[in-house]
């Protein structure tokens, strides 16, 4: 089970909180006497200036989320520690996720994090299809409102700073090759890899996005769970921009590292 880490830390801010304010408010009079004050106001005077602001950073502000599978790459890979916006497309009630006011509406292009529908895990796609857009996968290219999407191969050198991918194993499966191509969503240009032979999730389709809604793809676009499988994701699911890769941890026997530490395009 998933551990709900900002429900604990809203709990715990409330608890200290409310500590420390029944301390000052009704048992600091009590004990103007003594000279100690009990360790759990002691605690909780230390803690809660602490635990709000983590609380109010990660809740309206930037929330760290690490990368736990290879469904971004070549754009994020496994281990990498992503910084979100968590303002970018509205102000939201921590925890309750009801919005409060609107900032900015999601453009196609984003790297969006957000819960599938039925699903309380946070999940990490491109956002390819706005309200309204028709969706389609015709002989393993990529369609939208019948205009199919611009993809520039790249050169030696950009392609020898890209890293290794785990789908060049699910591609020789099938005795095939992937390949790592630039794709223009919009005003957006990021890396996507494919298998040059279609897989079950890249072989066709044909969707239309409701109002409301969005429809997410992995930029690993024939190794993806994504709304091909599970649909559309709603307006309200959704948590922030990822803007920055901060740093690069695959596992805990490992060094974490800086050298991916940049923007995510």
């Amino acid at each position: 089970m998933d551990i709900d880490l900002p429900l604990i830390l809203m709990i715990a801010v409330a608890l200290t909180g409310v500590v420390w304010l029944l301390d000052i408010v009704v048992f600091s009079r009590k004990r103007r006497e003594e000279s100690a004050e009990p360790a759990i106001v002691e605690y909780s005077k230390s803690f809660f200036p602490v635990l709000f602001l983590v609380f109010f950073l990660r809740s309206f502000l930037v929330e760290p989320f690490q990368i736990p599978s290879g469904s971004m790459i070549p754009t994020l890979q496994v281990g990498d520690y992503i910084a979100v916006n968590k303002f970018a497309y509205g102000v939201r009630m921590p925890v309750f996720r009801t919005k409060l006011f609107n900032v900015s509406e999601p453009e196609r292009g984003d790297a969006v994090v957000f819960f599938p529908p039925n699903e309380e895990r946070y999940f990490i796609k491109r956002l390819v299809g706005l309200p309204g857009d028709k969706i389609q996968i015709i002989n393993h290219e990529l369609v939208i409102n019948g205009e199919k999407q611009i993809y520039t191969e790249l050169t030696a050198e950009e392609l020898a700073k890209v890293p290794g991918s785990e789908t060049e194993q699910l591609c020789s499966y099938h005795g095939d090759t992937y390949q790592v191509v630039k794709e223009t969503l919009g005003e957006a240009t990021h890396l996507i890899q494919k298998c040059t032979l279609p897989t079950r999730v890249s072989a066709s389709g044909s969707w239309t996005v409701p109002a409301g809604h969005y429809f997410m793809m992995g930029d690993n676009r024939d190794n993806s769970t994504d709304s091909r499988v599970w649909g559309m994701v709603p307006e309200a699911n959704l948590v922030g921009k990822a803007f920055a890769v901060w740093m690069h941890w695959p596992e805990l026997a490992s060094l974490p590292s800086f050298s991916r530490s940049g923007a995510i395009e």
